[in-house]
């Protein structure tokens, strides 16, 4: 009988997990919680330089707010020249390799259309990006035409992004040879934001649920441009337009940032500007909100922050045993949603990924904050906690579509992939739904857990309907840049199989577990010789992924699904993670996390929280006793 590592091996894994866990806990702001940062993004900046040109333009000249404005957008467009790729094009962060979209935008932002002063560092900046389109373009001029129809092959039906890009870039001057830009900037029915919110998914948007915003302002912009040929329908939105006005003021937070998002702000905020509304509210608070989030070198992220996920997250890695834990149970309970969101008319009862006034409640946070709320509690959660619990729980429940898995935000939206129901969002609400069985109390208890029970099975059937046929699961909100297709089955994959140990009962078991054993073999393959994890098998290892990995490996051994070498294959990844990190040093970040439309971020939490968690749950399975 002995330990399943040998105690040198153990010893070097407490102290790298020693080191990481106090990394980690002193990242925690001045509240008591995690805020993390995010990293800058080109995208974010591109898009609140033109914002913010655009606004200082339509300002007298001489006025101070106008020279404010400037000074802004020029600050930002310093920090576009110093943060190109080494190819002359722009990607999402600044380890990210170069994309049409973001170089697209930058392009507009860097030229001449905005009418800011430039330069020689943005001049050459600008010249550059104009060669990494031409060649992307085939060599060929970027006009409107071949842009559009570049996007176009990109985002497919999905108007969410593609059309903002076009937007942007003919506001921003960016075409300006071209006599009649706005042709190909395809129409976005804003007039339907009149209607009940309650019929959006009924309707077929070309947009996700999400982005209602754009819709509105995007839309009106190209209405403004290029009027409906049809006089009755030019009649019509001429009518709503200020009816959708009062709507969009009325979804937009008090701090003026829609979803806590640079990109959706901004582009709302240019698009009012065009259709000279720089004095309405929605465009003063839009403005206000990029003023207080430019970061000190001129750049913007691509949201704010992630403080809720960050540190539910946070709380999943470290558990209950850390100085602060009781603080941070009142800072989670008191960040669930009390009443309907007016953006997505979300019920009361979930939580967002932010503290701050953009951020929607979502299937991804709300789960995470039910289970770090359970681990804070232990064994005997208090009434408050219970009560919070059972609204988050009944809110899952009640967002889950009629294939049984789970979307982001919104029930019934399943036209756009984004809107769909997804992978890893089901199996994190499996787990909600499994650490809080038997844990609550009163009448409605009882309801709630037949209620939970039936979304259990519904939610396996998907979960084995929708597994590829290689036995991986593709996450929604997170991918893999060297990826051929940009996904991270790995991530996806990891998610699900963590969900291995929830009980399943009647006929969903053996399809739950042969669907559990074909994902594991999936995984196990995915591991390279050195121990690490990529996001998919043969792709180069990230801290983020191997602790994924790791994880999602412990918690099979333990669910009673391990095979022979898993063991090994633990130690391993341990053993890669460990050194990677330098003993718990260093955390290398990676690309991995998602927005909308495939724009790439890192988050500085996401390393060390991984990896806290991994070494822990490995410490936990290793030091057991081996047998036989």
């Amino acid at each position: 009988m002995g330990a399943h590592l040998d105690p040198d091996g153990l010893g070097l894994l407490d102290d790298a997990l020693g080191r990481a866990r106090a990394s980690l806990l002193d990242r925690r702001g001045s509240e008591g919680h995690w805020r993390g940062e995010l990293s800058s993004s080109a995208l974010s900046t591109s898009t609140a330089v033109a914002a913010l040109a655009g606004a200082a333009g339509a300002l007298p000249g001489g006025s101070p707010e106008r020279a404010e404005l400037e000074g802004l957008a020029g600050r930002g467009r310093t920090w576009l020249a110093a943060n190109p790729s080494p190819d002359g094009g722009f990607g999402d962060t600044t380890d990210s390799p170069s994309n049409l979209s973001t170089t697209a935008l930058a392009w507009m932002a860097l030229g001449p259309g905005l009418g800011l002063s430039a330069d020689e560092a943005v001049e050459r900046a600008w010249t550059r990006a104009d060669g990494w389109l031409r060649e992307a373009l085939g060599g060929a001029r970027p006009d409107s035409t071949r842009l559009a129809a570049a996007l176009e092959e990109i985002y497919g039906e999905d108007r969410t992004f593609a059309v903002p890009i076009l937007a942007a870039c003919t506001i921003g001057g960016a075409f300006a040879e071209d006599p009649d830009p706005w042709r190909v900037v395809r129409p976005l029915p804003f007039e339907v934001a009149a209607l009940p919110q309650g019929l959006f998914r009924f309707l077929g948007l070309p947009v996700v649920s999400y982005a209602l915003p754009a819709l509105i302002a995007i839309g009106q912009a190209i209405a403004h441009h290029r009027p409906s040929g049809n006089p009755v329908a030019r009649l019509l939105r001429r009518a709503l337009a200020p009816r959708t006005l009062r709507v969009l003021a009325g979804i937009q937070p008090e701090n003026g940032g829609f979803l806590e998002a640079t990109p959706l702000t901004s582009f709302v905020t240019l698009s009012l500007v065009a259709i000279g509304e720089v004095q309405h509210q929605v465009v003063a608070r839009g403005l206000s909100f990029l003023r207080a989030s430019v970061r000190a070198d001129g750049s913007w992220p691509i949201d704010t922050d992630l403080a809720t996920w960050g540190t539910s997250l946070s709380v999943g890695a470290l558990g209950a045993d850390f100085e602060g834990a009781e603080q941070i149970k009142g800072w989670l309970l008191d960040q669930q949603h009390t009443e309907r969101h007016p953006f997505t008319g979300a019920a009361p009862g979930g939580w967002a990924w932010t503290d701050l006034p953009g951020g929607v409640p979502d299937a991804d946070d709300t789960p995470g904050a039910l289970i770090a709320l359970r681990l804070l509690e232990g064994d005997r959660p208090s009434p408050e906690t219970r009560a919070a619990a059972a609204a988050g729980l009944r809110w899952l429940v009640d967002l889950q579509n009629r294939d049984g898995g789970i979307p982001t935000f919104c029930r019934g939206w399943g036209r756009l992939p984004f809107d769909q129901s997804c992978a890893d969002l089901t199996a994190h609400a499996l787990r909600a739904f499994d650490v809080w069985e038997g844990a609550l109390d009163g009448a409605a208890a009882g309801d709630l857990g037949r209620r939970m029970e039936r979304a259990r099975a519904e939610a396996v059937g998907f979960l084995v309907r929708r597994q590829s046929s290689d036995g991986s699961w593709t996450p929604l909100w997170f991918g893999n840049q060297e990826h051929p297709e940009k996904l991270n089955p790995l991530y996806g994959t990891s998610r699900v199989l963590r969900a291995a140990g929830v009980r399943v009962s009647g006929g969903s078991a053996g399809g739950w577990r042969t669907a559990l054993e074909r994902g594991a073999a999936w995984l196990r393959s995915a591991q390279g010789a050195d121990g690490g994890f990529g996001g998919a098998p043969g792709l180069t290892p990230t801290v983020e992924e191997t602790g994924l990995a790791l994880e999602a490996l412990v918690d099979l051994v333990e669910a009673g699904l391990g095979e022979e070498g898993d063991l090994d294959r633990v130690r391993r990844a341990a053993r890669w993670l460990t050194e990677r990190t330098d003993g718990g040093r260093t955390f290398p970040r990676s690309p991995i996390g998602l927005y909308f439309a495939q724009l790439w971020y890192h988050e500085e939490l996401y390393p060390v929280v991984f990896t806290v968690s991994a070494l822990g749950a490995a410490r936990r399975l290793l030091e057991r006793p081996s047998r036989g």
